[in-house]
């Protein structure tokens, strides 16, 4: 009675599992119904090259470490859609086309949730009015567009930004340790001053792990948001509201492919025999034209207006590039001239 009683305690307000994957730090945090923190963050460094099954066995060693959970929320450092990821540019190899989310809920045995790093730490720190940008500094760059709360993920890391070179190429892990801190904050003000100008916000947020390293003077719709707020978003991703995606690209969870849909429901994908020697359907060749359809062509070419033409009942369509002649060909439209005297041509 009493186990129970405490499971259905535990799934009116279930416990949340905070992870943040990183390209150097891999974090773990168990929050209460409110986002509240129940314990200390752990930490384990990201292995070097880190593939999924890597990085998933770092996460069950976190997991172990944190007190009881009822469901997972994980922030990835990559393109990620319906919790499969596309990619995973300060990761190592295999992460394309696997689903992360369905992979965690095999391990850790808990529903799981997986966002863009960067959109995570968003959700941790927006106010839900106007346009707000959130930027993350750390290995890469991070970036995430809040409109009135509703979440939009961008990749503005990999777009040009300085001298042919991207926001991630000045702003990221490596370009602070080899030019230095001064250096990257000059190019980080220009970036302040450069998306201000391209969108117009709100609001500001600077997270990441570097963001403690900014010492220029911030205007006051910019703020510097702590690290842990990147964990904190992890209950607000499970107050999103889930729409099931029209389309998802194959998705793998050990090597194995499958289909995005098989994935969510459990079923094996359907396999389809190649077909061999097929042939194009027949196209049938259009019927003769009736009287009346001859009629109302003749009266919109004598109308001598081409939009007649084509409002005529029962006008058959254009014929397509390279279709044979038909002794029902019908004539062009008499040219009209300029008023400047010159005949247009055709273009």
């Amino acid at each position: 009675m009493k186990k129970a009683t405490a499971a259905k305690a535990a799934a009116s307000a279930p416990r949340t599992l905070a992870i943040d994957i990183g390209g150097t730090g891999i974090k773990a945090l168990t929050l209460d119904p409110a986002g509240k923190p129940l314990n200390d963050r752990t930490r384990i460094p990201t292995p070097k090259h880190g593939t999924p099954k890597a990085v998933i066995g770092v996460i069950r060693k976190l997991a172990k470490a944190q007190d009881g959970f009822e469901r997972v929320s994980a922030g990835f450092p990559g393109v990620v859609k319906d919790g499969v990821i596309y990619t995973a540019a300060n990761l190592g190899k295999g992460w394309e086309g696997f689903d992360l989310r369905r992979a965690l809920e095999r391990k850790l045995k808990r529903p799981a949730r997986v966002a863009n790093d960067a959109d995570i730490q968003g959700l941790g720190c927006v106010r839900g009015h106007g346009i707000e940008l959130v930027i993350t500094l750390g290995t890469g760059f991070g970036s995430v567009l809040f409109a009135n709360g509703t979440r939009i993920h961008l990749e503005l890391g990999h777009h040009p930004f300085h001298n042919g070179k991207t926001y991630e190429d000045e702003l990221g892990e490596k370009t602070l340790k080899r030019r230095g801190r001064k250096r990257w904050n000059k190019m980080l003000a220009q970036a302040i001053d450069d998306l201000r100008r391209t969108f117009n916000y709100d609001a500001l947020y600077l997270g990441g792990g570097n963001s403690r390293l900014v010492d220029r003077k911030l205007a006051a719709d910019v703020r510097i948001v702590s690290n842990a707020e990147g964990l904190l978003g992890g209950i607000a991703l499970w107050r999103e509201a889930t729409k099931p995606a029209a389309k998802a690209p194959a998705a793998r969870t050990s090597g194995k492919v499958s289909s995005a849909l098989a994935s969510k429901s459990g079923a094996k994908p359907a396999r389809t025999a190649p077909v061999k020697n097929a042939k194009p359907a027949p196209i049938k060749p259009p019927g003769p034209l009736t009287a009346s359809a001859k009629a109302s062509i003749a009266r919109a070419l004598n109308a001598k207006d081409p939009m007649a033409l084509v409002a005529a009942p029962g006008a058959a369509a254009p014929a397509s590039p390279g279709a044979p002649n038909s002794d029902r060909t019908m004539r062009k439209p008499p040219e009209t001239r300029s008023s400047g005297g010159a005949t247009p041509t055709a273009s």
